[in-house]
């Protein structure tokens, strides 16, 4: 914005009296700053609760999140066995699957209300195995795998009646993929792209880095962010954070003092950026309240705080890289 000035007129006769006398050039603007954008991801996406805790987050910040769905929840245990991972008998699985029917329905109407609220469904597998030594044609059965159980889902467990455009919104709408354990291999990279997706989010950076994009797809990575008393880095994940504060064991007891060093790490990370590059900041998240929900606890006041400002953009992996797609320039505040 301009500096406000007042432009004073002078007669002729009044300048050749005094002399030239004019009023201070405008201060040039200051330069257009991009909005922050901050990138929260859940992983898994299982129990119903978390689904719905995280979607009234979402409505009290104006955020939108990506959901990594593991497909393995969207099978009943009448009807796990059609799901066959790479390397193994039908019906196993890692993580397990849902405890019933109706928890499937349960979370498919989720799936539906989040889709429809804007939010971004990703794609974690199937069975949370570890795809280090699969091949390209392994990779691809497994998003096959995902991709006819989301969109069969109603059929395949006898639930009716199945949503008007549930399968249209399950062949197009899954654009990205984060794999367990974040266990990528040059077959992966392989096997996205023939697979039609668009965007991975199974890197790791030192510290916040831009996507860049390779063979078709943008490749996104989870930043080692400074955390604790000795600012070690940790990768900006809540399952990093549990085996940094406890081991991996719960402690109950200390929740509060896990939940405010997390926070501290994330808004620490988020103003060096905010103040700096504003490169975009990527955190990761499961619906596993560990350490009594302290990672949870944190996120809701970091976004509470963050997500609800005018130059900050809490938005998904999906409208990121859409945006990137679109040609469109990174939103500008300030100037």
């Amino acid at each position: 914005m301009l500096r406000p000035f007042r432009v004073v007129v002078f007669s002729l006769a009044s300048l050749a009296g005094v002399g030239t006398a004019l009023a201070d050039p405008p201060a040039p603007p200051m330069p257009a700053k991009p909005k922050q954008v901050v990138i929260i991801s859940f992983d898994s996406a299982r129990d119903i609760s978390q689904w719905k805790r995280s979607r009234a987050l979402a409505q009290r910040t104006g955020a939108h999140f990506t959901y990594f769905l593991s497909c393995v929840f969207l099978l009943s245990p009448e009807t796990r066995t059609e799901y066959t991972a790479p390397g193994k008998t039908a019906g196993k699985s890692n993580i397990g699957f849902a405890a019933s029917k109706q928890e499937v329905a349960e979370r498919l109407e989720q799936i539906g209300l989040a889709a429809s609220e804007g939010h971004d469904i990703a794609s974690h597998g199937c069975g949370h195995f570890d795809g280090k030594d699969w091949s390209k044609a392994d990779w691809l059965s497994e998003f096959a795998s995902f991709k006819h159980i989301l969109e069969n889902a109603y059929a395949i467990n006898g639930i009716a009646p199945e949503p008007k455009g549930w399968r249209d919104f399950a062949r197009h709408a899954v654009a990205g993929f984060r794999a367990p354990y974040l266990s990528a291999n040059k077959a992966l990279y392989e096997a996205l792209p023939a697979a039609g997706y668009q965007f991975d989010a199974s890197g790791v950076s030192q510290g916040p880095a831009r996507p860049a994009t390779v063979g078709g797809i943008t490749r996104f990575s989870l930043p080692q962010i400074p955390e604790g008393p000795k600012s070690r880095p940790v990768i900006a994940m809540d399952y990093n954070l549990y085996v940094r504060h406890s081991g991996g064991f719960e402690r109950p007891g200390k929740a509060n003092e896990f939940a405010d060093r997390t926070y501290q790490a994330f808004r620490a990370a988020f103003d060096k950026e905010y103040a700096g590059k504003r490169i975009p900041l990527e955190l990761g998240f499961h619906f596993t309240l560990m350490n009594d929900g302290a990672y949870w606890s944190a996120l809701e006041r970091f976004a509470g705080e963050v997500c609800v400002r005018a130059d900050v953009e809490c938005i998904s992996f999906r409208d990121y890289v859409s945006r990137q797609d679109g040609g469109q320039k990174q939103a500008l505040v300030g100037g």
